[in-house]
């Protein structure tokens, strides 16, 4: 079959579109002909060597955590799944992923895939929308009538905040860039600050039950978000590179988010896109061959929205 695949870290060059073995599922697991996989910001890091500590890889390593695709074999004792199950997943960072033609995958982890959208572009799905949820509803445990900031909402993770944050009765207030707005009042949003234009300090007028920081801003920036937080309230922040701020006098709690697979939550989310209620948006989608490029973009900061890869172009 053909993969990507990297023999060592480096930048987007180390990156190699080749042959490598058909994948042989072990008990437990299935084997998926692989529809979409997807570029996330984590997958660049991973490639440069920079998380080898919670991290460590096997090289060569094919990249690609979220998988959308069909099931093509079986491995012993799998009974929930069938060859040709449709199935999306969240698969583990350690292990070889989906950019490539077929991967394998633990049944217990996987879901059915949306049946409103193409195969392919539901590998949109499981990293980012997991992350959404899991800040929203675990961690900052929002509740109707409460009042959230999403910071960096424009991006693949804050498109699902603002819906399901809008969905749970929230007020949402979105920080995007210039031409974001009319996206994210689709989306939900009730207030959309332009953040290339205005003080994130004064993002809001009231202050807010929780933030959810999706960001790579400044520490400085962060503490002047961190204000609009009222007492009692929640930050959760994704760039774990720098700790969310908390304060205890005020009983602000401060979050670092890591996102994990979970089936369940994302049967939920599979469901609230079949009933009309979720839209899954894709920015481009490109051929496996051209992941490479697509990681070069990143690192330049040229990449916006959700790339699907699809290994069948």
């Amino acid at each position: 079959m053909k993969a990507i695949r990297f023999h060592q870290y480096g930048d987007a060059e180390v990156l190699r579109y080749e042959d490598a073995p058909l994948p042989v599922p072990g008990t437990g697991q299935v084997r998926i002909r692989v529809a979409g996989t997807t570029f996330n910001g984590v997958d660049g890091n991973i490639r440069a060597g920079l998380m080898q500590g919670p991290m460590p890889l096997t090289l060569p390593h094919t990249p690609g955590l979220d998988v959308s695709g069909t099931v093509d074999a079986l491995g012993d004792e799998v009974s929930t799944l069938r060859i040709g199950d449709e199935v999306i997943g969240f698969l583990p960072f350690v292990v070889d992923g989906a950019a490539a033609e077929y991967v394998v995958a633990d049944a217990e982890t996987l879901t059915s895939a949306p049946t409103s959208i193409p195969l392919a572009d539901s590998a949109a799905l499981p990293v980012v929308g997991l992350t959404a949820w899991q800040a929203l509803f675990e961690h900052a445990e929002l509740k109707p009538g409460q009042r959230i900031l999403v910071n960096g909402a424009s991006g693949a993770v804050g498109g699902y905040a603002v819906q399901l944050a809008k969905a749970a009765g929230a007020h949402v207030i979105a920080t995007g860039g210039v031409g974001a707005r009319g996206h994210l009042v689709a989306r939900g949003a009730d207030e959309v600050v332009d953040h290339t234009t205005t003080d994130l300090s004064t993002a809001a007028i009231e202050p807010v039950d929780v933030l959810l920081n999706l960001a790579p801003i400044t520490p400085e920036q962060f503490s002047a978000l961190s204000t609009l937080v009222g007492d009692g309230g929640v930050i959760v922040n994704t760039t774990v590179w720098m700790p969310a701020p908390s304060d205890e006098e005020r009983g602000v709690r401060g979050i670092d988010l890591y996102v994990r697979s979970d089936a369940d939550q994302l049967s939920e989310l599979v469901a609230r896109i079949d009933r009309g209620e979720l839209v899954v948006d894709v920015a481009e989608r490109v051929a496996l061959p051209d992941l490479a490029s697509v990681h070069a973009r990143a690192a330049a900061g040229k990449l916006s929205g959700k790339i699907v890869v699809l290994p069948g172009a």
